[in-house]
């Protein structure tokens, strides 16, 4: 896995507030941030850039997938993915979450985010 000064995550987040919040603060962390607004623009960069390291994604998002589902796609398409999922409306049940992926409570501080992020680049 990649350093966090070459460490490339995407941020997937429908709230563009948030979404904003979290890029920022993982730029300021010295991570390279790609961002989607739903898991539909999420797989079309994950199909564009190879050199994704770490899948930050909140669980409820409009369309047919949400962040869970994506993860455990992702998960079976690319297994050393780091993957992070985030919620404000409660933790999901974490045996829905596949290998090493992390869970981060909404709201969250930058620090924590960053280290998340950081601990999925080594796993």
């Amino acid at each position: 896995m990649a350093t966090a000064s070459r460490c490339t995550v995407l941020v997937v987040e429908d709230e563009m507030l948030i979404r904003m919040f979290a890029a920022d603060c993982l730029q300021e962390n010295g991570f390279i941030v790609l961002e989607a607004a739903d898991a539909a623009e999420a797989l079309k960069i994950l199909d564009a850039h190879d050199d994704v390291d770490v899948l930050f994604t909140d669980v409820n998002m409009p369309g047919p997938m949400d962040g869970i589902a994506l993860v455990g796609l992702m998960h079976g398409r690319r297994p050393e993915l780091g993957l992070i999922i985030t919620s404000g409306r409660g933790a999901p049940d974490l045996a829905d979450l596949p290998g090493t992926s992390l869970y981060l409570a909404k709201p969250y501080l930058p620090q924590q985010l960053a280290a998340a992020v950081e601990r999925q680049t080594l796993h």
